[in-house]
């Protein structure tokens, strides 16, 4: 007989349920012996998890289990944004752009750390005056203050999450960057105090058996909206799309230098 909790790559076909917020599937998979509460992908059980969906009350209470299924405040406020920040950035779609996220810092101190120029012009008409298939073009990026921190963007290139850019960006702190590449999908990376130590995120996409907790919430609040997960991941509190495809609050130019060192 077949095991009903049976998982595969961590994760058993109720939590794929409840990931995808099938919930007829969900409750015939509890009916069949499925256990809502079983602990996997790094603390998130298919139970837990629903916790931070659409219908918190699908399954019943583990009894004496109380405080490990609950979320944590950081996790309850996580969720509390997350239906903003999807509403604010869900209208993000075309490909070829790039964003670095960053925490903690403004677009002053962007300028000083990527040791730009700020092109002195109106941002809506050099967005309209570039040529984005300009070898050229690849030195301008613009960069948007935004509550918890600032935006790097190019709508038409990676430099933002291009290596030396995320090492620069977040000494200190931390920065969480995607590029929308047009042949491969969203690609993504996190740097912290000025080394790159994640190179294999799959923002908006499904989470990695040996994620953590943080990320395997993110993927589920951010299904499919890469630019809003990179925000969550540090805290920032986008209000628009113009931090993403302009214009931004100023254009910068970088000096020439090989962005991938």
């Amino acid at each position: 007989m077949a095991d009903v909790d049976a998982e595969f790559e961590g994760r058993s076909a109720l939590w794929v349920a409840v990931y995808e917020e099938r919930h007829d599937v969900a409750r015939a998979l509890v009916a069949a012996g499925a256990d809502p509460w079983r602990p996997m992908m790094s603390g998130w059980s298919p139970g837990r998890l629903s916790l931070a969906g659409p219908d918190p009350d699908l399954f019943e209470w583990p009894a004496g289990a109380r405080g490990p299924a609950e979320l944590s405040e950081d996790e309850a406020a996580l969720v509390a944004e997350a239906d903003r920040l999807t509403a604010v950035l869900g209208g993000v779609e075309h490909d070829g752009f790039s964003v670095a996220c960053v925490a903690g810092i403004d677009a002053a101190e962007a300028v000083r750390r990527l040791e730009a120029t700020v092109e002195v012009i109106d941002p809506e008409e050099f967005l309209d005056e570039i040529d984005p298939f300009a070898e050229e073009s690849m030195r301008f990026v613009g960069v948007t203050d935004v509550p918890g921190g600032c935006v790097v963007s190019q709508p038409w290139g990676y430099v933002p999450a291009a290596p030396d850019a995320m090492r620069r960006l977040s000494t200190g702190t931390v920065c969480s960057a995607m590029y929308a590449n047009p042949k491969s999908g969203d690609q993504g990376r996190v740097a912290r105090d000025g080394e790159i130590v994640d190179w294999r995120l799959r923002p908006g996409g499904e989470p990695w058996e040996e994620d953590g907790p943080q990320e395997v919430l993110l993927s589920y609040l951010y299904q499919g909206n890469a630019v809003a997960y990179c925000c969550a991941y540090v805290g920032l509190r986008v209000a628009d799309e113009r931090a993403v495809i302009g214009p931004p609050d100023v254009w910068l130019c970088l000096p020439e230098r090989d962005h991938w060192t």
